[in-house]
């Protein structure tokens, strides 16, 4: 995954006229340890270890600033609660087991495509794609042939 440089996420705060905090570093950091998919709760509790001082607003409120912000986004995958991860600088996806709840990332160049194909047929600007593939992994029964 490519997401944005320590150096890049610090520019982006301090041109938006954001402090860039000890919290805001530690969370972005907790994220980015975390390999993404990682919800607030484990976001916080990840925190704690580094920062017992920091409390769960701080680390909602800043998450919410950092997804305003572009550096991290907010993911669904097919559960009530949300999950972070870093902005991405190519667009993925995700299949995720139904069992297991394992996420795998991809990318492919087919969604572009499609994109082309469905704008233009539909007089339609996209600004984005969310897809989400559930199903079952390898491990819990899935077939590997297709």
């Amino acid at each position: 995954m490519t997401s944005l440089s320590d150096e890049q996420t610090l520019v982006v705060l301090r041109a938006q006229g954001r402090r860039v905090t000890l919290q805001r570093k530690l969370l972005l950091e907790v994220v980015r340890q975390g390999e993404g998919h990682l919800d607030a709760d484990e976001i916080y509790r990840r925190a704690r270890e580094q920062d017992p001082r920091i409390s769960l607003s701080t680390v909602y409120r800043n998450l919410n600033l950092l997804k305003e912000l572009g550096l991290i986004s907010e993911v669904h995958l097919d559960q009530e609660h949300h999950h972070y991860e870093l902005r991405d600088a190519k667009e993925h996806y995700h299949l995720i087991c139904r069992d297991c709840d394992r996420v795998v990332e991809f990318h492919s160049p087919l969604v572009g495509k499609l994109m082309d194909q469905i704008s233009g047929e539909k007089d339609f600007s996209i600004e984005r794609v969310h897809i989400d593939l559930v199903g079952l992994c390898g491990d819990c029964g899935g077939s590997k042939s297709g």
